[in-house]
């Protein structure tokens, strides 16, 4: 089992990455997260996960990428839920940072993980049912310090309205929902249009 490929990045797109290591070239599936955290360098270390899929005409042997070892680690327990597949899997680590997913995991963020791709209400209540313990139990929200049940407690109504204003506007849900929450928790009290007006100013 491969653990880590650590060489010089070849080539990158926002999808692979082909990383030189002994003279081998590995083509690695990557997320936008991954494609961030390694674009301009020239020598990196990608965690890997191997995936192979046998039956049918050919078997398929891929390779994901991984930056850090937590989204590596979510990765897996994505893919573990029903009707999450491996691409399903690497496009919400696309939308959403590791320490953001743990945050809608933990807070049951429907809205959010519905926002994703090919993400219906059904997979993303199961993503959550499924998880929610897991990612505490492994410790990844704490290596990621995301801030799982820390904070005032974020009305979740006026969260997913002032979010879905935001969205409407043009905004993209995922820096949306991370503006609104940090306003929320600083200003639990603040009505949605409140929250909408502060979110315009502080989005990017």
């Amino acid at each position: 089992m491969i653990e880590y490929i650590k060489g010089t990045l070849a080539e990158l797109t926002p999808t692979v990455a082909v990383v030189e290591a002994a003279g081998v070239g590995y083509a690695l599936n990557i997320s936008l997260n991954t494609y961030t955290a390694i674009q301009g360098k020239d020598a990196v270390k990608l965690y890997v996960h191997e995936n192979l899929v046998t039956g049918g005409r050919d078997d398929a042997y891929t390779l994901y990428g991984f930056a850090s070892r937590q989204e590596r680690e979510l990765y897996r327990l994505l893919v573990t839920v029903s009707g999450v597949g491996s691409n399903t899997a690497r496009m919400i680590l696309s939308a959403i940072t590791p320490a953001e997913l743990c945050n809608v995991i933990a807070t049951g963020d429907e809205r959010m993980l519905k926002s994703v791709k090919g993400i219906g209400l059904k997979t993303a209540q199961r993503i959550i049912v499924d998880l929610r313990d897991r990612i505490v139990a492994l410790g990844i929200a704490d290596e990621l310090h995301a801030t799982v049940a820390s904070g005032p407690t974020v009305d979740t109504a006026i969260k997913d309205e002032a979010v879905s204003a935001l969205t409407m506007l043009g905004f993209a849900p995922a820096p949306s929902a991370k503006v609104v929450t940090a306003i929320m928790q600083e200003q639990p009290s603040l009505p949605v249009e409140q929250v909408v007006k502060l979110a315009l100013k502080q989005i990017k």
